[in-house]
């Protein structure tokens, strides 16, 4: 067995039974058919073509950017119904879509780098001391390997929306989102490296679990430019992958914690759920101080003060069916 964090192991049939409830990730599918898909998956490495099923010549993506539909559901940004948004010229409008776009794009970027590979890394190292053996940890490495190519793929999108837009809107003038902010700030705060370790498994578990209603607000919005409904279906297919083996995972763990080590998790899951759900109103301060928007303090404070806005996403379910299944959804510190 590695060097752990954590003492103790699973027997090997359990850890047998485990690995058979998983299957390994993969590239993300797509529809050969779909030529938006296809040009997605065609700009994440120049050998796809290759490895593709179907081996033609694919559509560029810029050929497929159609600049009359919006770069991001208006319904989704937390102040849509204000008269005074409503006012604002519509060259304005479109740009503060565009630059929501990049900002969904950027956070679901910042979330796989910062949050969810560090988990799976201490989870591939065995850094909780339960002995995963090889199936368990070439899914976790393979899980982290797509995650750089759903960073890409967002990537590329809001390079795109760059290029074909003209406009100059980049994600380094644009603060970490919630998730991030927050992880950041319960590892650096915990008592020490199991604390910390604890931390970063339920922030990973969180984020693994509930990406898939994340991406899934802009799945179904035909208004919205195709290539970015695509780059947003394709990662959230592989995602219902990742969110079984992160499942899995933390029930590992979990089993094998003492009950100090269990409070810390939960806990972690709470602060976690929360900041996940949660609107980002600093980087709307950040995008609207950047265009200038006038009105926008006021815009924005209301937005924010007001209790009867919900949260951007809604569905907890996964992490909750979780919890039920480990049977400490009541000792979760959440708000279910």
């Amino acid at each position: 067995m590695s060097d752990s964090i954590f003492g103790g192991s699973s027997t090997g049939d359990e850890a047998a039974e485990r690995e058979t409830l998983l299957r390994l990730p993969s590239l993300p599918p797509f529809d050969p058919s779909n030529p938006v898909e296809s040009a997605v998956i065609s700009s994440l490495a120049g050998s796809w073509p290759r490895r593709a099923t179907v081996k033609r010549a694919e559509p560029d993506l810029d050929d497929l950017f159609e600049p009359d539909k919006a770069d991001y559901p208006d319904h989704l940004i937390p102040f849509h119904d204000d008269d005074r948004y409503r006012r604002l010229d519509e060259p304005v409008r479109a740009r503060l879509s565009a630059w929501a776009w990049i900002a969904y794009n950027k956070n679901v970027m910042d979330v796989e780098q910062y949050v969810v590979n560090p988990g799976f890394r201490l989870l591939s190292q065995d850094a909780f001391g339960t002995g995963l053996g090889d199936t368990l940890t070439i899914a976790t490495l393979q899980a982290m390997v797509d995650e750089q190519y759903h960073t890409l793929m967002h990537l590329n999108a809001s390079a795109l929306t760059r290029r074909r837009r003209g406009w100059d809107l980049h994600e380094g003038q644009l603060p970490y989102g919630p998730t991030v902010r927050r992880h950041h700030a319960a590892v650096s705060a915990a008592d020490g490296p199991r604390a910390a370790a604890l931390a970063s498994l339920a922030f990973t578990t969180v984020a693994e679990t509930s990406i898939s209603a994340y991406l899934g607000l802009m799945t179904d919005d035909e208004t919205v430019q195709p290539v970015n409904r695509s780059t947003v279906v394709l990662h959230r297919r592989d995602e219902y992958c990742h969110s079984s083996i992160a499942g899995e995972l933390l029930k590992i763990v979990f089993e094998s914690l003492g009950a100090d080590d269990r409070r810390l998790l939960l806990a972690g899951l709470a602060d976690g759920l929360e900041a996940f759900s949660a609107n980002d109103f600093s980087t709307w301060a950040a995008v609207m101080d950047a265009e200038g928007v006038p009105g926008r303090q006021g815009i924005l404070a209301d937005a924010v003060h007001d209790t009867s806005r919900r949260n951007l996403v809604q569905d907890c379910s996964a992490i909750r069916r979780l919890c039920d299944e480990l049977g400490v959804s009541a000792e979760v510190p959440y708000d279910w």
